[in-house]
């Protein structure tokens, strides 16, 4: 049975003063999740907002991807699929860091 769905992120970002914070929404339609991150410039490094932004975003983004690993977890482990892996170790893909 083919299925499609769309899944929303809305990201927001606000700079002031040096710091860049970044917070990060998705809507499943079902499910709301939320992700915070926060970029800090150091005074002496030269302004360019756009690295304090992807910092910012990233961070948020990672956020999200723990708790949506995490939500995953559970509702394996509700239906019988846990192996008994630590959190976030994924059952059926693995999860792996680029």
């Amino acid at each position: 049975m083919a299925r499609t769905l769309e899944w929303k992120v809305e990201i927001v970002l606000v700079e002031e003063e040096g710091t860049t914070k970044a917070r990060a929404v998705l809507n499943t339609g079902t499910t709301t999740l939320t992700g915070h991150g926060t970029a800090h410039r150091n005074p002496e490094d030269v302004d360019v907002p756009e690295i304090g932004d992807e910092l910012a975003a990233a961070r948020a983004m990672h956020s999200l991807t723990r708790q949506l690993m995490k939500a995953a977890d559970r509702d394996l482990e509700a239906v019988g699929a846990g192996d008994g892996n630590p959190p976030g170790t994924g059952y059926g893909w693995p999860y792996t860091t680029p």
